[in-house]
């Protein structure tokens, strides 16, 4: 993985606002039109759209537009590449943290064979 992944920072930038991470949210029960994405927001049509617009292009959501009405989908897979991210810092810092337990008990047996 590269060290700036661009995929990955479109996501985690999605992610960073609330109201986004509302509208997957409400996408995770299934399809919904804009205006009910807008709805609880408070915020006007094309604030909803800027945020739809950022979700769009991190892949986490696909859009259609039947005649007047534009519906909105989300796609669960495009949190794989994050997923697979946490995971792998995950792993890092838990063999990090046993290398350390590993050196604490070494430490603490040398003290009490000692003199």
């Amino acid at each position: 993985m590269a060290k700036h992944d661009p995929d990955l920072s479109l996501l985690f930038h999605a992610l960073s606002d609330p109201t986004r991470r509302m509208m997957l949210g409400r996408l995770a029960r299934g399809p919904a039109p804009v205006t009910e994405l807008a709805a609880p927001t408070g915020l006007r049509l094309p604030t909803v759209l800027r945020h739809l617009s950022v979700l769009e292009e991190a892949g986490l959501v696909t859009t259609q537009k039947d005649g007047r009405v534009r519906s909105c989908a989300f796609v669960p897979q495009a949190l794989q590449p994050m997923h697979d991210w946490l995971a792998e810092q995950r792993a890092i810092w838990d063999a990090r943290l046993d290398r350390l337990d590993d050196y604490v008990m070494t430490l603490m047996k040398e003290r009490n064979d000692g003199p």
